[in-house]
């Protein structure tokens, strides 16, 4: 949480820094750099990591994978009393996974002005007519998450470019 000084808890900075750890690792295998992971009791129980582009499947993002991670951990889908650490906002299908899985608290470093779900296109977990309500913290190493989309990016729109210039 966010103290009066605008200063994050030392948790959510440990924890935060270990999805921007599961990012880096997705970057490495040629995929977007998002990581998540899922916290019980001060201990992590679901890791995830994007895996679309290398997997190519539509459902690989990190924040599925972190929750059936956790659901598999747990031998239960309802991750009650869990806090989400993920280093970008949440697209509207994983949106409804955290809510469908029962997830207590979400921590998203970076925005998704595109495709974010709970914030920047809609307020998926956040409204009062859903059946489960999100507490939401956003913000948290949000340069740092930035920094790794804006130069994953930067360097695949380069591949690009040189590819086709020597088509």
């Amino acid at each position: 949480m966010v103290d009066e000084h605008g200063q994050w808890s030392q948790r959510d900075l440990t924890y935060m820094s270990r999805a921007l750890e599961l990012a880096d690792h997705a970057a490495s295998l040629g995929d977007v750099p998002v990581g998540a992971v899922i916290v019980l009791d001060d201990q992590i129980i679901g890791e995830g990591w994007n895996t679309r582009e290398n997997q190519r499947r539509p459902t690989g993002h990190a924040e599925i994978m972190a929750i059936e991670s956790a659901a598999l951990h747990l031998a239960a889908w309802r991750l009650l009393d869990t806090t989400m650490y993920v280093t970008l906002e949440p697209c509207f299908m994983c949106a409804g996974a955290i809510v469908n899985s029962r997830i207590t608290r979400v921590v998203c470093a970076a925005l998704d002005p595109k495709a974010g779900a709970m914030v920047s296109k809609g307020h998926v977990g956040t409204t009062p007519d859903l059946n489960h309500q999100v507490a939401l913290s956003t913000g948290c190493l949000a340069e740092q998450s930035s920094r790794r989309l804006k130069d994953f990016f930067k360097a695949r729109r380069a591949e690009i470019k040189k590819s086709k210039a020597l088509s």
